[in-house]
């Protein structure tokens, strides 16, 4: 089949936060949390989000733009350390369409009274419908906005 291709590539993004390992790692595990700052654009819907946070467990997150495509994010949770490591898997899609399947690690790290956040991501990103520096862009979008979330007072 011709016209088909994939681009192999991994980044790092170290973020600080003024939150405890504990508080952070609740707002990837807490659905009612994560779905509040893991979301698209303001101007995005979203019309589904599930949360199964243990091993073997699923995400899934759908929303987009009222005009489309709809945007589908859907992953596994492979390993998970409470305080300490998430890893899954996750595939990306816009509409039909696959755009990626990677592998993400969030390590939380003690740092003075806040914790570092390392996310690393390797990703196979397919047949020119994604690539590797948007990716990164929008994570860092959503560390934005885990950020404005962990501003809220805890337990709110």
């Amino acid at each position: 089949m011709s016209g088909r291709s994939v681009t192999h590539a991994t980044f790092t993004i170290e973020r600080d936060f003024p939150a405890t390992p504990q508080r952070v790692f609740a707002a990837f595990s807490v659905p009612a949390t994560k779905a509040r700052w893991f979301a698209g654009p303001d101007e995005w819907g979203n019309s589904a989000f599930e949360l199964d946070f243990r091993v073997g467990g699923r995400e899934f997150n759908r929303g987009g733009p009222k005009e489309g495509p709809v945007h589908t994010f859907e992953a596994v949770f492979q390993d998970i350390v409470p305080d300490q490591r998430i890893v899954y898997s996750y595939d990306m899609r816009a509409d039909d369409t696959r755009l990626s399947v990677s592998l993400a690690t969030l390590e939380f790290h003690p740092e003075g009274t806040g914790t570092r956040l390392v996310l690393t991501e390797q990703g196979a990103y397919l047949d020119g419908h994604d690539d590797p520096g948007l990716r990164e862009r929008g994570t860092l979008v959503l560390l934005d906005s885990l950020a404005a979330e962990l501003e809220r007072p805890a337990g709110s």
